[in-house]
């Protein structure tokens, strides 16, 4: 058996690095980079830490608009997927590649594996809540990592085929946290405490894209005391310069080039509380029982929002200053799996 796997940005990379492992203990993996991240720091990396193999294809589809995007790599796979003819495309999460991966399947009669399926935020505001309806609607596989994803899916009539495997994110958390732990310097380069500092990330484009939204997060960054250190995607650092807002001028606030996925995790375990609006962070915040507050007004994980280990704030000043003062004793439950979710899934495959 032949399957062609789309990957395209971070998140996917880590999703895609457990099941690939016991993946191709059985099956053909043809893998399909699409470049939608193609700073050596977002991807090159995290090829490299977590011995995913060498991809077969690199797009070079790099960063632009949804349309502009997605219609490259709508483009591109198709000529692949035409060439290498496999009996399942695969994909993760939420992103344009994601999408991309899926339409050029359905379109040509290729069933569909979703990884990550049934998720939703109920905001269509945002274009991943969009990329995620669509890529389950066409799937004919769905691997959801929650209970909660498995009923989102029933109340959109979708019961076939959908299995919930637990998140294949706490098996790469559990395979590498200990190897970050002893690898990875980056809170020596730092000069960095346990527990002394915030971990920032944001990226989402409900949030760059909107000038007001990130001047508000700025001064809350501005209001915040202590150290704050923020690995900054390229493409919020264009919307800073785009904007004229000079985040290096806050005191405490350390930017950073965006680092791999070991020294991520050796950050956001030594951190005293992560603020994102990232997805994927919120899940690493949660299994590595590090506090979180999300700058969004909705998540799609809403597991974490129970026993207070992440608080949404939007991008109130107020409420992101006075979420993260405050002290939270969150509880944390086994929602997410058994961090056999990768094995789960080859296994399902394998009945078809």
């Amino acid at each position: 058996m032949k399957i062609a796997t789309v990957l395209g940005a971070r998140p996917q990379f880590i999703k895609a690095a457990p099941v690939s492992r016991v993946l191709r203990k059985q099956y053909t993996e043809v893998l399909i980079h699409t470049g939608q991240h193609y700073d050596p720091n977002m991807s090159a990396i995290f090829f490299e830490e977590l011995n995913i193999p060498t991809p077969d294809y690199y797009l070079g589809v790099g960063s632009g608009s949804h349309g502009k995007q997605t219609g490259e790599m709508l483009m591109k796979i198709e000529e692949i997927v035409m060439q290498e003819k496999p009996d399942y495309v695969l994909v993760y999460g939420d992103t344009n590649s994601t999408l991309a991966g899926a339409l050029v399947a359905a379109k040509l009669h290729i069933p569909v594996i979703h990884v990550e399926a049934g998720l939703r935020s109920f905001n269509k505001q945002m274009p991943e809540e969009i990329n995620r309806i669509m890529t389950d609607h066409v799937s004919e596989l769905l691997f959801c990592p929650t209970e909660t994803a498995v009923e989102n899916l029933r109340k959109e009539n979708i019961t076939r085929n959908v299995w919930n495997v637990g998140d294949v994110m706490y098996d790469a958390i559990l395979y590498n946290k200990e190897l970050a732990q002893r690898q990875s310097t980056i809170l020596a380069d730092l000069s960095l405490a346990e527990q002394s500092y915030y971990l920032i990330t944001i990226h989402r484009a409900e949030n760059t894209d909107d000038p007001d939204k990130l001047k508000a997060i700025l001064a809350a960054f501005r209001d915040i005391d202590g150290t704050k250190v923020w690995p900054i995607h390229p493409r919020t650092w264009h919307k800073l310069e785009e904007y004229g807002l000079d985040a290096s001028a806050i005191p405490g606030l350390r930017l950073i080039d965006p680092v791999g996925y070991l020294d991520m995790l050796r950050l956001e375990s030594g951190a005293k509380k992560i603020i994102t609006d990232s997805g994927g962070v919120q899940k690493e915040a949660y299994f590595l029982r590090v506090p979180c507050v999300t700058v969004r007004e909705q998540t799609e994980w809403v597991e974490t929002l129970e026993g207070g280990a992440n608080i949404l704030t939007g991008t109130d000043r107020e409420k992101i200053v006075a979420a993260v003062h405050k002290e939270v004793a969150p509880v944390y439950a086994d929602v997410f799996g058994d961090g056999h979710a990768a094995e789960k899934i080859v296994a399902a495959i394998g009945q078809r």
